[in-house]
């Protein structure tokens, strides 16, 4: 049996070979999702320095997404009938102080946030806190659900400086992956801090859930803007 891990060698790839080899080790009998992993120059512990945005990824990240709604009155309802997973008032704030957090995105409505912050013990932790900079606060329900149920993602810098950022699956054309992880590079590079110093990109790797890691060369990537 061939160690496809021992394909992998130690060297900048092109996003395009990159990618190709990680599907190449995507061997498990799932469909392993497949993960980017940017270091940056920043320090998060300074305030200008802070990385947390969202993408929009155009052919998805082929994860559902389970999403929450704390809403107050009719909103709650509005949020249930554009396909919130969850949705509730005091009774849903009440159940994740409890440690109950069944979903992956947490959005509130501005009126329901003095309430929500509360809530920062267990989501800050977690990354679930709504922010208005990410699109989590709203009063466009139908709006900010419909968007990240197809693909759109909330993502920051760990405290390392490092983003790690799924997207797509192995199971997604290469070209479908390539456009996806440029949208990314992009969203990175508009929303640099600017706080940053000296080199913004220190290193970006790619992986799927049970492959090795793949270095990609992000001159190369950033380079593809002028073709597409």
């Amino acid at each position: 049996m061939t160690n496809l891990s021992s394909q992998v060698e130690e060297k900048l790839y092109t996003p395009s070979e990159a990618i190709d080899l990680v599907k190449k080790n995507s061997t498990a009998k799932f469909d392993e999702t497949i993960e980017a992993h940017a270091r940056l120059g920043i320090d998060p512990k300074y305030t200008d320095q802070q990385l947390r945005t969202t993408v929009a990824l155009p052919n998805g990240t082929g994860q559902k997404v389970r999403i929450a709604v704390i809403a107050k009155g009719e909103k709650v309802g509005e949020a249930k009938s554009a396909g919130a997973d969850l949705a509730g008032e005091e009774d849903l704030v009440e159940i994740i102080n409890k440690g109950e957090m069944n979903f992956d995105i947490l959005i509130a409505t501005p009126e329901m946030m003095p309430k929500v912050a509360k809530l920062g013990r267990v989501l800050g932790p977690r990354g679930l806190m709504p922010n208005p900079k990410a699109g989590t606060v709203t009063t466009d329900l139908k709006g900010a659900i419909s968007e990240f149920k197809a693909g759109k993602l909330e993502f920051r810098a760990d405290r390392g400086g490092i983003v790690h950022v799924r997207f797509g699956k192995a199971s997604f054309a290469s070209e479908a992956l390539l456009e996806n992880l440029k949208s990314l590079q992009e969203t990175i590079d508009r929303n640099k801090p600017s706080g940053a110093k000296g080199r913004y990109w220190k290193s970006l790797f790619l992986s799927s859930t049970m492959g090795p890691s793949i270095q990609v060369d992000i001159t190369a990537l950033q380079d593809l803007q002028e073709e597409a």
